[in-house]
């Protein structure tokens, strides 16, 4: 097998893992508990309550305002790395068909 065959392997079996986690994402994006619970729940909600704590006279000093902000950035930490799981399983599935079908050309000429 040639050095070429063995890279597009790789990289095959990487994308085919990659692919699987955003197609885990998609599964638990469509589990009721998961859309209570995160997507409204700690996205929206949880976020708004936050925000309105950040405004609160009684929440003005700076270890109640740097404990409120660390947690919104949290919010956020988690819905980058969601949208990240996200991109990257689209660009491996792509990846993925353009290098199942330049391995197959290859080894379609070695015959």
């Amino acid at each position: 097998m040639s050095s070429n065959i063995e890279s597009l392997e790789l990289n095959i079996r990487a994308a085919r893992k990659t692919a699987e986690l955003g197609k885990a994402l998609d599964r638990l994006s469509h589990n009721n508990d998961f859309k209570s619970l995160i997507l409204e729940g700690y996205f929206e909600k949880e976020a708004i309550r936050l925000v309105t704590l950040k405004g609160d006279p009684n929440m003005q000093d700076s270890d109640n305002q740097t404990a409120l902000i660390k947690q919104m950035d949290a919010i956020g930490g988690l819905r980058q790395y969601l949208s990240a799981v996200l991109q990257l399983a689209r660009m491996a599935e792509k990846a993925l068909v353009e290098d199942e079908e330049t391995r197959d050309e290859i080894l379609a000429e070695e015959v």
